[in-house]
């Protein structure tokens, strides 16, 4: 037969004071208060909850514990561990990487519930209304999603604000790239895409909001003007990757919901580890954070047959994802770039070069280059001092 209301009820109360005043966020002074007790029926109670745990608060006269109860050693080691280091934690996280650091056995529940139970973290409410979802793509590389996220990704220096910018993949939720770096920019979008391209191949779309880098917007809220490519949008265009604007955050579900993981799980973790550099918390996240994050989010895909396309011999990403634009050459064979002006030398079989159209790039390392049609006419330093082809 089960329990009255009442003697649930006031049992439920006598745990939460007891892990409260057990964590710390309550003296046992402050505890005997709330319950109404003597100094010493708490500690008599204090005793009983540490012999018999749970089981304890329920009946004096049980004589034997139950055998799935927590030895409370463990539960007071694993506040302890939550108070000291992993304060901010949310429970989920915190479990992970106390089984992981700390060899913690207990569940998932009975950690999250002792944490609630001792007000080191808060009980949440349902939240939203009801969405339909969206299922995810088929094929590992059919479509990515790319973001970018600023916040105050380092805890020990939470006056700098970077942003974190991160590819996922649709169908396995795992993150393919991810690094702090200064904005969301034309060079940094591209340089994410390289590292992605370079070691996976080609995926058949790229999801990502309309920045000012990924599409052009006439006028706030419109839609994409899909005649006039950005820098971004000529590149993907070239390699053949289809790119998918999104017109609201909750069409970007997945990577706002990875921002918000990142948000909760990456700054503790960095603060734990005491970093304060973004060379050192680039060297973390691919070391330490985004294998352990892989292991633990990604899933396998529905279809197993991988998307990506490698990489042919005409698919030059040096030459395609860079800053690239049409100039004419002046009089004095020069052509410009952002006020860097690069002089052309005497082209064999010509006399001049002035007069001609002409791409120039400046490429993802600060280098740039001339190009006339398929022949390379000149390749300069970030500052515009030729160099040798």
């Amino acid at each position: 037969m089960g329990y009255p209301p009442a003697v649930v009820e006031r049992t439920m109360k006598v745990q939460e004071v007891m892990l409260r005043a057990m964590s710390g966020t309550l003296s046992w002074m402050q505890a005997a208060e709330i319950l109404g007790w003597s100094e010493r029926t708490v500690r008599r109670w204090r005793l009983r909850y540490q012999q018999y745990g749970y089981d304890g608060l329920w009946d004096r006269r049980r004589r034997r514990p139950s055998p799935r109860r927590a030895p409370v050693a463990e539960v007071e080691r694993i506040l302890r561990l939550y108070r000291a280091r992993y304060a901010g934690f949310n429970a989920r996280h915190f479990h992970d990487v106390a089984r992981r650091e700390h060899g913690v056995t207990l569940s998932y529940t009975f950690v999250k519930k002792a944490l609630q139970g001792a007000g080191l973290r808060p009980t949440h409410r349902a939240r939203g209304r009801h969405r339909r979802r969206r299922e995810p793509r088929a094929c590992f590389g059919e479509l990515l999603h790319l973001d970018g996220s600023p916040h105050a990704w380092l805890a020990l220096s939470s006056a700098e604000r970077h942003t974190l910018l991160a590819v996922i993949d649709d169908a396995t939720k795992q993150v393919l790239y991810a690094q702090l770096v200064a904005s969301e920019s034309t060079a940094t979008v591209m340089i994410a895409l390289r590292a992605v391209l370079d070691t996976h191949g080609l995926p058949m779309a790229l999801y990502t909001d309309r920045a000012h880098w990924a599409f052009h917007t006439p006028t706030a809220g419109a839609a994409a003007d899909r005649t006039k490519l950005t820098q971004v949008g000529r590149a993907l265009a070239q390699l053949g990757i289809e790119h998918i604007p999104a017109y609201s955050p909750q069409a970007r579900g997945r990577g706002e919901r990875l921002n918000r993981t990142l948000q909760d799980r990456l700054v503790n973790e960095l603060r734990v580890a005491g970093i304060r550099t973004v060379p050192a918390a680039n060297r973390y996240l691919r070391e330490r954070f985004l294998p352990a994050y892989n292991a633990r989010f990604a899933r396998p895909p529905a279809d197993p047959e991988s998307a990506f396309v490698p990489l042919g011999r005409r698919h030059d990403l040096e030459q395609i994802l860079c800053h690239q634009e049409e100039r004419t050459v002046a009089q004095d064979n020069t052509a410009t770039l952002d006020g860097v002006r690069l002089q052309i030398t005497k082209q064999r079989g010509r006399r001049t070069c002035a007069g001609l159209r002409v791409l120039v790039r400046r490429h993802l390392d600060g280098r740039h280059s001339v190009w006339w049609g398929t022949r390379c006419v000149g390749c300069y330093d970030a500052r515009g001092h030729a160099q040798a082809a």
